[in-house]
């Protein structure tokens, strides 16, 4: 498999290509966390999406969640109705390999292999959105109707948030 890391223009083509309704910007600060992108971007931390790989049952799937909640393997066990062993993050060359992006960059969408999507509601509850822009530098802003139009993702409560009851919506 071609482990040649993408960059932000292959992301910026991608948008531009695809006509999606987002722009790349570069914070004036370093964002290596959730808390750090929020202060640098001006927003509530739950502004802040990530996007990652993880394997279900050998196969895998891109979870967007808000930044500021862990995402619960239990959660993504149970919606697919399988054991927690069988859930498990990619490794770092795993991500390149299948995205093109390292992690903390990975975008979420644009990717090198195209994956199928798993996304927590509490996503759409925000006016806008930043996630990763192809690098550990860069941030993709959208809103999270046009994040759900060009994803087409599957909604599932995938955190722990406090008083998350529904496993799928």
């Amino acid at each position: 498999m071609d482990e040649e890391r993408w960059t932000k223009a292959h992301l910026a083509r991608y948008i531009a290509e695809h006509g999606i309704a987002a722009e790349l910007v570069t914070p004036l600060h370093e964002t290596p966390s959730v808390t750090a992108a929020a202060a640098a971007m001006g927003c509530a931390p739950e502004q802040i999406i990530k996007s990652l790989v993880f394997l279900i049952d050998g196969r895998p799937y891109l979870v967007i969640a808000n930044g500021d909640t862990p995402v619960s393997y239990r959660r993504l066990a149970a919606h697919f109705g399988i054991s927690r062993k069988r859930v498990r993050m990619a490794s770092p060359d795993e991500v390149i390999a299948l995205t093109g992006y390292p992690a903390g960059g990975v975008p979420p969408f644009g990717l090198r292999t195209p994956l199928p999507v798993l996304m927590s509601p509490s996503v759409l509850a925000q006016e806008v959105v930043y996630g990763g822009g192809g690098d550990e530098r860069t941030l993709v802003r959208i809103t999270p109707t046009e994040l759900q139009r060009v994803t087409q993702p599957i909604l599932v409560v995938v955190t722990e948030e406090a008083g998350a009851v529904l496993e799928d919506a």
